[in-house]
């Protein structure tokens, strides 16, 4: 069988967090956006759900990476609930900071369904965000824990750590501008066993890459790139003219620095080192030490 990875962004650009180390711009979307967004998102749900009459053979697999925070929205949640149970979609997972409730996940497919959630010290009591830890893990939901490795977020970070079971990956992301010693990297290196891959930027220009063959972009109005980062279009998802155009191409960026990005970079072998997990984030055999 066939695979083909999603990376959704619709228009929604509201959260209900103002990280100021947030590099995406936010508004606070006026009543008509949220609508549009919530049409924009009933298209491309209702496309996954007859993707198996325009891609036989073909299993899907939905990242939602939305500019704002999407589960406090209840499209989101009916459409990852929904997406969940079909039996072609073999994962479906958001990025979200986990602020909102989690009753919702009981709709689930819990095989299918994961999370991939961010800690954001200064916007949410720690107690707080452990405490959505907790309903997830007692639910039995797959999902990963990540921090921005700013100075002012370790002591947080380390007790998120402590707190969390070994079962739980926490990630660290590098912190965008900022660059770290080794003695700093090592402080982050020691939570994250896999924060290297972070750290720097990855030279990534004429090297192959899964994105605009088995991965693929898709906006709100159903274009689609084969990253986030390419702006130049491959087609139409609701025309199926994109399909023709899915082939394995090198990149064509000078360097990569985004985990949606660089993971799907085949020298790098993250394919290996999350098998299972690419989309939540979670390293294969976790928590013995990967590699």
């Amino acid at each position: 069988m066939n695979a083909l990875t999603i990376l959704y962004r619709g228009p929604l650009a509201s959260c209900d967090y103002d990280c100021p180390y947030c590099p995406f711009a936010k508004r606070r979307d006026s009543p008509a956006q949220l609508r549009a967004d919530r049409a924009a998102l009933a298209r491309f749900t209702a496309w996954v759900a007859d993707a198996p009459r325009t891609l036989p053979d073909t299993a899907v697999s939905v990242l939602f990476t939305p500019w704002g925070e999407g589960l406090v929205r209840s499209w989101y949640r009916r459409a990852i609930a929904e997406l969940s149970r079909l039996p072609h979609v073999e994962r479906v997972a958001i990025q979200t900071n986990l602020s909102g409730r989690t009753a919702w996940l009981d709709e689930c497919e819990l095989d299918t369904v994961a999370l991939w959630t961010t800690y954001h010290p200064g916007q949410v009591a720690r107690e707080r965000f452990l405490a959505r830890c907790a309903e997830l893990l007692e639910r039995g939901v797959r999902f990963s824990v990540g921090v921005v490795g700013l100075p002012g977020h370790l002591a947080e970070a380390r007790a998120v750590r402590a707190a969390l079971p070994p079962e739980v990956y926490l990630w660290v992301n590098a912190a965008e501008g900022h660059r770290y010693t080794d003695a700093e990297a090592a402080h982050w290196q020691a939570l994250d066993p896999l924060f290297h891959l972070s750290r720097h930027p990855h030279p990534s220009r004429g090297l192959p890459c899964r994105t605009g063959h088995t991965v693929v972009s898709v906006d709100g109005e159903g274009a689609v790139r084969r990253c986030h980062f390419v702006p130049e279009p491959l087609g139409s998802l609701y025309d199926g003219s994109f399909a023709a155009r899915l082939a394995p191409r090198p990149c064509p960026l000078e360097r990569c620095d985004c985990h949606i990005g660089y993971v799907h970079l085949e020298p790098l072998d993250l394919y290996d080192v999350f098998r299972g997990g690419v989309l939540e984030r979670i390293p294969a055999g976790w928590p013995a030490p990967p590699g």
